[in-house]
């Protein structure tokens, strides 16, 4: 069975590699890399290398992203990505391509597929995430794919609801979790020597642009730096850089801003890898931002976590999180409960032991139908 892996960021080919490693053992399967996105962008820390590590034997490079990241720039990005996938797509076949989430050049690369019938299986569909455009996206992955592998019961009733059917829709939890309890984290000496880290306590931040109120965000990315800035006292702050979205750059600014204004209790990361992140989070004393990691996986690490706006809103959270408007005063106030509280101890509605097993048997099952 030939099967495609659409990779189009650090964060989904993270999300993917329990998976990918079951794929690449198993002879059932003929595994194709798809990498595109800000994989090959330099600006975000060309993270294709890090593919490239794991020896796939085959892997596609598509480059489809320009810098400007307003809303111009975002459609031409999308356009662009679907016009090199529209001959992709016409000169290599698979049985089945994976996508996953949410993002807009994954939605091109999708979109781009329906007119040559290709066989897409979709990851983390049937979520919502009321404060970006990528609710959107997520919604055309969803209705373009064959298969759903979700991440929750409610996600999977979303996406019946949306596909206006039950076939070939499956709860499996999220795929980063598979097997979590056996992850063994970088020893810290050698994390924190690694990344240049001082010895201290740290919280590990990362922030994206809400791009659904795109007009806000210079006073979100504001009121980010000033929250930031207090923190600073109290905590090292450990920053890995927005991806590429409406309107990123905002929040990159003020970013640099701040790390040139605290030199000494800032150190910013373009990408650290999934083993890098479970070990920064594993060490962290909490996560502060806006990011899916720390709704969907943070809890199994028991760290509580400071999630500000509404990106994630609508998302099914665990009882770790702590929610704040992008204020500076209601942010402070949220760490410093989050500090108080120390260390999680409940559960992660997001995990499922048996993730990557699960798919692997469904498409399998898929495959004998084709």
């Amino acid at each position: 069975m030939k099967i495609g892996v659409l990779t189009s960021s650090r964060a989904d080919f993270g999300i993917y590699l329990p998976l990918l490693k079951k794929i690449k053992q198993d002879d059932f399967f003929e595994l194709e890399i798809i990498s595109f996105g800000t994989h090959l962008s330099k600006s975000h820390g060309f993270t294709l290398n890090e593919i490239k590590k794991d020896n796939y034997s085959k892997i596609h490079c598509i480059s489809s992203l320009i810098s400007n990241d307003d809303e111009q720039g975002i459609a031409t990005s999308y356009s662009l990505t679907g016009l090199k996938f529209a001959d992709f797509w016409q000169h290599n076949k698979f049985d089945l391509v994976f996508c996953l989430g949410d993002r807009f050049e994954m939605s091109a690369a999708v979109q781009a597929g329906i007119p040559f019938n290709v066989k897409f299986a979709h990851l983390h569909g049937g979520e919502t995430t009321l404060g970006a455009i990528d609710n959107i996206y997520r919604h055309q992955i969803t209705l373009a794919s064959n298969l759903h592998f979700t991440a929750g019961e409610l996600f999977s009733d979303r996406v019946i609801e949306l596909i206006g059917r039950d076939k070939n829709v499956y709860t499996v939890g999220s795929l980063s979790l598979n097997e979590i309890e056996k992850f063994q984290p970088i020893n810290k000496t050698e994390f924190f020597e690694k990344f240049k880290l001082p010895n201290k306590d740290f919280a590990l931040i990362t922030f994206h642009p809400e791009t659904v109120n795109t007009e806000m965000n210079q006073h979100f990315a504001s009121e980010m730096r000033k929250a930031l800035s207090q923190v600073t006292s109290k905590l090292f702050l450990v920053i890995t850089m927005p991806n590429a979205d409406t309107m990123g750059s905002v929040f990159r600014m003020e970013i640099e801003h701040l790390k040139n204004e605290f030199s000494t209790q800032v150190r910013c990361i373009e990408n650290l890898g999934k083993e890098n992140y479970f070990s920064a989070m594993y060490y962290a004393k909490l996560l502060i931002g806006n990011t899916s990691s720390g709704i969907i996986e943070a809890a199994s690490f028991s760290k509580y976590v400071v999630n500000v706006g509404d990106r994630q809103k609508g998302r099914m959270q665990s009882d770790n999180i702590i929610n704040t408007p992008f204020n500076n005063q209601e942010i402070i106030e949220a760490v410093e409960k989050a500090i108080v509280n120390k260390t999680f101890t409940g559960k992660n509605k997001y995990y499922n032991q048996h993730a990557a097993d699960l798919i692997i048997h469904h498409i399998k099952q898929f495959n004998e139908i084709l």
